[in-house]
Order: structure tokens, then C-alpha cells, then sequence
């Protein structure tokens, strides 16, 4: 099935078979999974892995410090893209498209608010490497470098209503009051949102979680 603007829709299933078929031949893969907050990126990451025996490495790790995001005067806006490590990610990446190993990643602890440095092993034998994150696609310095890093991309597609609904959820799950988690998601999460929804078009496939 192909949306209307001509990439093909696919559930997680299919996903699964259009990488391994993708990936056929080659020392490593990279698939580049997309999406705004809220649309289900970790989950469809872990789903792939399972499926596929394949590691993931998220873009999260590359957030800014707190301390840096206050002295820089961002600490209001985390999670937008000039919040980002973006160069040393766009580097990370090309280390990956080597092939080599093995190469420390950094993830993000949600509920220390934090990096946590080393915390994913990406190994020289791993074939098939799942990258995830919010501005995989953003058509902008240095971010525009990962479009001719990845293999293919998919940008997972979910209606806003549902998004909102977890993003709210989640940060009241990590302390936030319930009035805080909506205003901070209408002030900040739904500006990034928007800026990734424009990248939509630029994947290769649209993912529907939804689906098997």
C-alpha cells in the first residue's frame, strides 16, 4: 500500500522482511527510524531487534547536558534539535557505516534526566544496526549529512491524538504533574513535532505500528 505521498506503508511485519531483504550481502545494514515524540520510536526499534537479531542505537544519547543546555540558555526547549550533540552523532554514524567494532554508544536514562555514556556495545559482527531518532531526516546542517549514511529509512506514522496522549502520560510517569506534562508538551514537544512531520516525505517507507 503506497501513501499519497508515494512512499509505501508498511507494518512491522513487512518492515522486518523489506530489511532483511535489504540487508542480504551486506557486511552491515543501517535503517534509519524516524519519527516525532510520542510515535512509538523505541518500541518499533526493540520489535526490529527481536525480529531480526539486530542492535539499536539511539539518537538520545546524544542529547546536551543539562548544565550545557543552562548555560546555553535551552534548558526550555530540550528535545529540539539545536539540543542535540548532532555533529558527534552524524559522526557516530559515519563510524558505523565502517563496519568496524566494537564502538561505545551513549543512551538516555528518561528517569535520571541524563546520558549515560557506554552503554550500548555495537560490535564489529553486528549486521544490521537499527538508528533511532527524532531528526534522522531534518534537512539541515549537520543533520542532512545521515541521509546518505543510512541503507533506508522509515518514518513511523501515528495519529496526533494518540501521540499526545503518551507523551503526556510519560512525563507524569517521570514526575511531572499532569498540568505541567500537557503545558510542556503544547509548549515544547509539539513544536519539535512539527518540525519532524515536515520531514516525513524524505523516508523511504512510512511505518504503522498498528499493524503485525
Amino acid at each position: 500500500m503506497a501513501d499519497t505521498d508515494g512512499a509505501r506503508m508498511l507494518g512491522v511485519a513487512d518492515l522486518v522482511a523489506h530489511i532483511e531483504r535489504g540487508a542480504r550481502g551486506r557486511r552491515r545494514y543501517l535503517f534509519g527510524l524516524a519519527g516525532p515524540p510520542g510515535s512509538g520510536k523505541s518500541t518499533v526499534a526493540a520489535r526490529l531487534a527481536g525480529a531480526l537479531g539486530s542492535v539499536v542505537v539511539p539518537m538520545d544519547g546524544y542529547h546536551l547536558d543539562n548544565d550545557e543546555l543552562e548555560r546555553l540558555g535551552l534548558s526550555t526547549v530540550k528535545g529540539a534539535p539545536e539540543t542535540f550533540d548532532a555533529a558527534g552523532f552524524v559522526r557516530l554514524v559515519e563510524r558505523l557505516t565502517r563496519g568496524a567494532g566494537p564502538i561505545s554508544v551513549p543512551s538516555f536514562d528518561r528517569v535520571a534526566d541524563r546520558t549515560v555514556d557506554a552503554a550500548i556495545t555495537v560490535a564489529a559482527d553486528d549486521h544490521i544496526v537499527i538508528v533511532e531518532g527524532n531528526y534522522l531526516l531534518l534537512d539541515r546542517p549537520p543533520w542532512a549529512a545521515l541521509a546518505d549514511l543510512f541503507d533506508r529509512t522509515g518514518y513511523i506514522d501515528v495519529d496526533d491524538a494518540t501521540r499526545v496522549e503518551r507523551l503526556v502520560a510519560r512525563h507524569v510517569r517521570h514526575g511531572r504533574t499532569l498540568e505541567d506534562a500537557h503545558e510542556f508538551v503544547g509548549r515544547s514537544d509539539e513544536a519539535n513535532a512539527a518540525v519532524i512531520a515536515a520531514t516525513r516525505s524524505r523516508a523511504d517507507v512510512l511505518i504503522d505500528p498498528s499493524r503485525p
